[in-house]
């Protein structure tokens, strides 16, 4: 939105492709905030949108190396933790600061979102997000029979520190396992050590998705979106069924996990599909008690599971 509350056309245009290239709803959104981050700093400086250059992009960057959040409420809780390292999972606590991942994310959405505007020709003749240069002529030497590879990294990118993939042993699942609180959070827990789908994959599954005698569960993959069976362990069919025995019928189109919540003051409890954020809920009440963890590191427990005994 422009400062009148309108939106800004070559936004709205762009994020519509990417809608129209069937981006997932959380992709769109992460962009639509990288944008918003950017056309904040054009409006600091008083430049317009097509005739910013690699010098702006440049001080951008520096200043997203030491600025803050935004936050609408200050830290409370974790006040004294962020940035420091958990001595349970051995990951760092989030703080305030923009990560290297975070910077290197908006330049690539800065980059495509006005590699768009100069191919509908609504931009301007050079993108700000220039590439690094490299003593060498990209793909000088191709092979016709293969692809074409990129020309090489962002300029402005920062190096993104190399890092073994934090995982729970056995007793630290166990740990988790118990700490929770009902049947729903088991069976999800059990099922994303068990293949390691991601969160947004599981949480989609309908009461068609579920093949009993199989043992298999379907989940529309996050990138390709397409649809794939994936093999689940038998502890976390069980704690599945249990967790639907507790439920009134679940037909083939209903949403497998679902939540209690109200939809106004005075209302009657309803049911609800279980969203992404209810689910980091459920690990924020979590890591009260047992650390830091999410649910992408369940699935880099599974991965390592799965490579020990050779899946």
């Amino acid at each position: 939105m422009s400062a009148d509350d309108v939106p800004i056309a070559p936004i709205q245009s762009y994020l519509e492709d990417l809608v129209a290239r069937d981006f997932s709803d959380g992709t769109v959104r992460s962009y639509a905030y990288a944008l918003l981050r950017w056309w904040r700093w054009l409006r600091l400086h008083q430049c317009k949108w097509n005739q910013a250059n690699p010098t702006l992009l440049c001080n951008f960057v520096l200043w997203l190396m030491t600025a803050q959040k935004p936050q609408a409420f200050a830290r409370t809780l974790l006040k004294d933790t962020a940035g420091s390292i958990n001595s349970v999972t051995g990951k760092m606590h989030l703080d305030d600061g923009y990560h290297p991942r975070t910077i290197r994310h908006s330049n690539a959405v800065i980059r495509s979102f006005y590699t768009y505007t100069i191919e509908t020709g609504t931009g301007p003749l050079l993108n700000p997000v220039q590439l690094a240069r490299s003593g060498t002529r990209p793909n000088a030497h191709h092979n016709v029979l293969e692809d074409f590879r990129p020309s090489g990294r962002i300029r402005y990118n920062p190096p993104i520190p190399k890092r073994r993939p934090r995982t729970m042993n056995d007793k630290q699942s166990r740990d988790v396992f118990a700490a929770l609180g009902s049947n729903r959070d088991r069976a999800i827990l059990a099922i994303a050590l068990s293949n390691g789908a991601r969160a947004s994959e599981i949480l989609g599954l309908k009461g068609a998705d579920i093949a009993w005698g199989e043992q298999l569960v379907r989940v529309i993959r996050k990138e390709s979106r397409d649809e794939q069976w994936l093999p689940v362990s038998a502890e976390s069919m069980i704690w599945l069924r249990l967790y639907l025995n507790e439920r009134d019928h679940v037909a083939p189109t209903d949403s497998v996990w679902q939540t209690i919540r109200k939809r106004s003051r005075g209302s009657t409890l309803t049911h609800r599909p279980l969203s992404y954020e209810a689910l980091r809920a459920v690990f924020r009440r979590l890591n009260t008690m047992l650390g830091n963890w999410s649910m992408h590191d369940l699935r880099h427990t599974a991965a390592l599971r799965m490579s020990r005994d050779r899946i």
